[in-house]
């Protein structure tokens, strides 16, 4: 198994139920977390990444962190200095319609979506909302261009859009699209030789549908105009994904190993959750499994059933232990308080 690993978390694109996948491998085989400095959560996101960033890093010493995957700006060199050479570099995409309809939601309190009263307003006369040049206006606008380390307004040549997908598949060893989580982490266990209960997951930081909109054919293509260079970079890496599966896997395999998670997801929450799925944060009776309520959005969270034998239990929390709780967790292991 490969235990060096660089996770680009791109945001709203399923990136906290991947986190938890990582989180999960790197506790069980004591590895090395690049932490934000004093167990920040995030890389001081919005910059774009510095290895001093991370805690006890030292230029003097020689990159000793096997798995970075906190919010960052991707940018390579900086994250060469932390992790080894040997390391896998993956992230993952989302069809930017949807990661915009639940950006909206999400960062309602930011510049350019506070003062807009619905998606449709704001997409009617973004530049009435949107100024490029606020510290938060990359939540508007190619969110994923701007993840990556690259200008979210830049302009959209043939050239310039060519230049960034090449430099993303020469950083990038695999990149997995949201929409097709189960295939996603099927090539994700194949790429990293990990076993099948790695990459099982619930998945977390999900909204409640009720804040959900479905959005008409002139939103769609509104957003798609808007974040011209996300959808760009979504549609080509959506094709070489496929490709990928057709060379390394097969459809026909792929099909039989999606089954074969879904079967094991679906055996884990008859195991461990109460009422085998989420619920509304409101319903949550343990408070430390209560994920972080943000904007306008419901996180949902889950319940554990009660009288689990203590090895079950533990398996059972750390797949719905919430992102926030299970960063300061390990931190806490990995950085011991000293005694005063």
């Amino acid at each position: 198994p490969k235990t060096d690993v660089v996770f680009l978390k791109v945001h709203k694109s399923a990136s906290s139920t991947v986190m938890n996948v990582l989180f999960r491998f790197g506790e069980t085989h004591n590895l090395t977390f690049a932490f934000p400095l004093k167990g920040g959560h995030q890389l001081f996101y919005p910059q774009h990444f510095m290895a001093r960033f991370v805690q006890g890093f030292s230029p003097r010493q020689p990159p000793r962190f096997n798995i970075l995957c906190h919010h960052m700006r991707f940018l390579q060199p900086e994250v060469k200095k932390v992790v080894p050479s040997t390391a896998v570099y993956f992230s993952i995409l989302r069809n930017p319609v949807q990661l915009m309809e639940s950006s909206f939601v999400y960062y309602k309190g930011t510049s350019a979506f506070s003062r807009a009263r619905s998606l449709e307003e704001f997409l009617s006369q973004p530049y009435r909302y949107y100024n490029p040049t606020a510290s938060d206006s990359h939540y508007a606008r190619n969110l994923m261009t701007f993840d990556f380390g690259f200008n979210p307004d830049g302009e959209v040549s043939a050239k310039r859009v060519h230049l960034m997908l090449k430099a993303i598949e020469a950083s990038f060893d695999l990149l997995l699209i949201s929409e097709y989580f189960d295939e996603s982490m099927v090539l994700l266990k194949e790429t990293l030789c990990w076993d099948l209960d790695s990459v099982v997951s619930f998945p977390l930081n999900s909204r409640d549908s009720s804040t959900r909109s479905p959005l008409s054919g002139a939103i769609v293509e509104k957003i798609k105009d808007w974040n011209k260079l996300d959808w760009e970079i979504y549609t080509h890496f959506n094709r070489t994904f496929w490709e990928r599966i057709d060379r390394d896997i097969g459809r026909e395999r792929m099909q039989r190993e999606v089954k074969a998670l879904r079967e094991r997801q679906a055996e884990l929450a008859r195991t461990c959750l109460q009422g085998m799925g989420s619920v509304a944060p409101k319903d949550i009776q343990d408070s430390s499994l209560r994920p972080l309520q943000h904007g306008n959005a419901k996180i949902l969270g889950y319940n554990l059933k009660q009288g689990l034998d203590e090895e079950t239990e533990r398996m059972c929390r750390r797949l719905v232990t919430p992102e926030l709780q299970y960063s300061s967790a390990l931190y806490k292991k990995q950085f011991p308080q000293k005694p005063p």
